[in-house]
Order: structure tokens, then sequence, then C-alpha cells
């Protein structure tokens, strides 16, 4: 065929139009997907799969007439945070750890962002049970000698700087487990050179008060905040591998005549906390209501913020007549520790804890809560001899794997990582009204940035659910059985 000449081809084409492409479609009112607001979950059953996170969309309050709770108006303390002793032993199993498993566990724990918010720690002041060596900050007859000793440049220092780099909010509280023994002395008053037992000699309890705002100041030069100190780590104990007698009148008398008067005229604004020992005052008579027996003396109460705990002997219930006395005191939990004594399996010591230190301790006023050694390994190392040969760390590492592969998260690291991450420092507990069932307790938290957290608790061998209702929304709390629950949500 012949091809036809342009002409003609415009001519064929007479009255044909060109396409318009395809309009574009306009949306002025684009839709939002309805996603409703909800709870996040976060469980630990006893004999399931720790830590598990699940979601609960918010219900309306109008909707729910059973199992109900709600606030009652009232508000109570705030809560500066939850974690766990950063010891020389601690540190040592750490520092073996590859550089990049051990950052990796680190934000898990101290992460706010990426992993539980831990941001409440204790270091020793000096050596302890779970040290390299027994030592304190000045080994040598006078405090002009002070010096942060190489052992803790050497374990504690890097880790506190990784922890520092995560969580710059982490909060410090230290305690010595005994003064350098040039400062003791027998109980009748004659020279003690021994780390085990003594007592402080009133001779240099000025000087000891100046190695307290020494060791504060170098701390905090080296960017670790001191919220706290308390004056003699387990004061009743005469025994332990480095320690120190320390009588309620003798720490009275310290505070009030060296220590408390050294803070003040070094403007340091570090807590003072008295006791640092046990609910049952080591069935010591002379030395029950031993934090009560020194606030009571009003130049030395002046001075001191509050006291601390530890539970191996007595009961939290030991905390409702301390608040009752002085409620204007605060109170810590400052160690717990599981070994194998008491750690007969997982599922019992979740509970058990989780109900008298965290719930308890919270629920009588409570505000804050450390346990003790994080990191062990398989074999309880290291420790010091005389020390605890049968202490289990929140975290045991194999001693011959040292990367995550070889970590065993033990029941107290979850239930610091269940208030950890729902409850940030500044929350305050606030008061309910309602439901109640046996087996089932409850706390409802409001936390600085507005949101709103629970902690719960089912000991019952059945599901339980509470429903937490406000003035815009309720939550269904679902708790399976022997389960530990922390929830957190926004209005």
């Amino acid at each position: 065929m012949k091809a036809l000449p342009v002409l003609a081809l415009a001519l064929l084409c007479t009255g044909c139009k060109t396409p318009s492409p395809d309009p574009v479609p306009v949306n002025p009112d684009p839709v939002t997907p309805d996603v409703k607001p909800a709870a996040v979950v976060y469980t630990t059953s006893a004999n399931g799969t720790p830590f598990t996170e699940s979601t609960v969309t918010l219900g309306k309050p109008e909707d729910v007439n059973f199992y109900k709770v709600t606030l009652d108006g009232n508000s109570y303390q705030t809560v500066d945070g939850f974690g766990f002793a950063i010891t020389q032993a601690s540190g040592y199993n750490l520092l073996l750890m590859p550089p990049a498993d051990r950052k990796a566990f680190l934000e898990e724990l101290f992460s706010r962002e990426k992993g539980y918010g831990s941001s409440l720690i204790r270091v020793c002041i000096g050596g302890s049970d779970f040290s390299m060596d027994e030592f304190t900050c000045c080994d040598e007859r006078g405090i002009e000698h002070f010096a942060i000793h190489p052992l803790d440049e050497e374990y504690v220092f890097p880790i506190l700087d990784e922890i520092m780099a995560i969580n710059p909010a982490v909060k410090i509280i230290g305690s010595p487990w005994s003064c350098p023994r040039w400062m003791k002395v027998s109980d009748n008053g004659s020279s003690y050179d021994a780390w085990t037992g003594g007592r402080l000699n009133p001779k240099y309890y000025q000087d000891y008060a100046t190695y307290f705002v020494k060791w504060i100041q170098e701390m905090e030069k080296r960017g670790y905040p001191v919220m706290g100190v308390t004056l003699q780590n387990e004061p009743l104990n005469r025994g332990n591998s480095m320690s120190l007698y320390m009588s309620w009148e003798e720490q009275r008398d310290f505070i009030k005549t060296a220590v408390g008067p050294a803070f003040e005229k070094a403007g340091l604004r570090t807590k003072i906390l008295v006791f640092d020992h046990n609910y049952n005052y080591d069935s010591i008579a002379s030395e029950n209501d031993y934090p009560l027996k020194i606030y009571a003396d009003a130049d030395a109460a002046k001075y001191i913020a509050g006291s601390a705990w530890h539970n191996y002997g007595g009961s939290v219930s030991t905390l409702d007549r301390v608040h009752s006395q002085y409620p204007d005191k605060e109170i810590y939990f400052t160690e717990a520790s599981i070994g194998t004594w008491n750690y007969n399996n997982f599922a019992n010591s979740l509970i058990d804890d989780f109900r008298d230190i965290f719930l308890g301790t919270l629920g009588r006023f409570g505000k804050g809560v450390t346990l003790w050694n994080l990191m062990l390994d398989d074999e309880h190392k290291p420790y010091r001899p005389g020390g605890c040969s049968t202490c289990w760390g929140a975290v045991t590492i194999s001693s011959k794997d040292h990367s995550l592969k070889g970590l065993s998260r033990n029941s107290q690291y979850y239930n610091v990582a269940h208030c950890s991450k729902v409850l940030q420092p500044g929350a305050v507990r606030l008061g309910t009204s309602g439901y109640t069932t046996g087996g089932l307790t409850y706390q409802w938290y409001r936390n600085p940035d507005g949101s709103y957290a629970a902690l719960l608790l089912n000991e019952g061998t059945s599901q339980v659910q509470v429903n937490l209702v406000s003035g815009n929304c309720s939550v269904a709390c679902k708790v399976p059985a022997r389960s530990i629950q922390s929830v957190l949500w926004r209005e």
C-alpha cells in the first residue's frame, strides 16, 4: 500500500481530540485511620515467658460497672526509681563482655528509649564483700591522704561512664562497708586494726565526715550525681568481711556533730539516709526503732532526709510505724539479694519479691528500690573471703561465655524492669478505691509527662481482672495466674 501524504493523515483525523491524561483525584479531607488509643501491657508469669508486651484498647468509663477501681483524689510520694548495685564484682564481669554486647545489655537495662529505663543505682564507698580487695579511700593515716582507689577506677567508673552516657538521669546512693581501719576502736576503746567489726572512734568524727564530703565531690566531679548516702551499710552487722558496728546513738552523734555540719558547710545537697539495715534490727533490743530514735533528736533530724532498709530479717510492715511516726522522712529500700538460701525457683522469688520489696515498700511511701549485685557469674564470683559465697546476681553470666548468649536474667531483674519501664522518675503514687479480691494487689501512678501507670500482682491460680476507671477512659487489666504486670497509658 502506498503511504498517505501527511496532509491526508491530517484530514483523516479532522474532528479527533487528543485524549487528556486521567485527572489526579483531589481529596481535601484525607481520612485518618481509626486508631483507638491503647494501653501497653507488660507481663511476666511465674511459669511463662518473661516480659511479654501486648496492648489493650482504652474503653469508656460509662461502660464499666464491674471489677471497677477509681482514683479517690489522694496523692502520695514521688518515686525516684529502681535498680541495682554496681559493685566491683559486677563491673569485673561486665568488663569481660565484648564491648558491643555490654553496650547492648546496659542499654536494655538503663535506656528509657531502647530498654527499661532503670534510674537508680547503689555503689560502695570503698570496698565491700563484692570488691576485688578490702580497702577504703584513705588507708594511709590522715584525711589529707584521701584519694579514689585504683580498683574503683578500674572496675566501677568505666561502667558508670557507660551508664551515664545511656541515661544521664540515673541517680546514685552510696554506702560504706567500713571506715578506714585507723579510725576504728574496739568496744572498750582500744585500737582495732581489722576490716571486720570495730567501731568508729569519736576522735575521728570530723575526719570521717570530711571523707564523705570528699567522696561526693570526687564522684560529682566525674559526672556521677550522688543523690544520697547512708553512713554505714548494715551498722548492726559485725561479721561481714568489711564491717563497722554503729549503734543508733553513735550514728546520731556522728550526724549532728560532724556529717550534717560538714555537708552544710560544703554546700552539698546529697541526702543523708540513716540505718541501712534489716526490718527486725537484727533482734538487738537496744537498737529497736533505730531511725526513730535518731529522728527524735532535733539537732540530728534536721540534717536527715530519711532511712534505708534491707529485708534479711523482719517484715516490711516495720515501715508502717516508721512512716506514721515521722511522715516527713523519706524511705528507700537499698538491698536484697537472692542466693542458694532463698532462690528456690524463679516463680516464687518473682512473686514474693514483687509483693514485699516493690509493692510493699512503695505502698508504704517508699521512694525507690535498689537490689544487690547486678551481675555475678555462675560460680557466684567474684567475692571476698568471709563474704557471701552463695549469692546470685540479678543477672548470671557464664564463666565460660561472657557474650550476651551467656547471660541468664533472674527474677529480680524482671521485678526492676517492670517498675522502671512504666514509672518515670518523679512519678506520683495515687490513691484508689473500689474492687479488691484475694491475691490481687495493684497500685496506680501518674508520671511527670501526664501518662498513667499501674503495677499489678496476681498471686492466685486463676486469671483476675480489674478495670482502672478515670474521668476519661478505662483500662481493663487482665492479670494471668501467678503473674506480675505493669501497664502504661495516656488518656
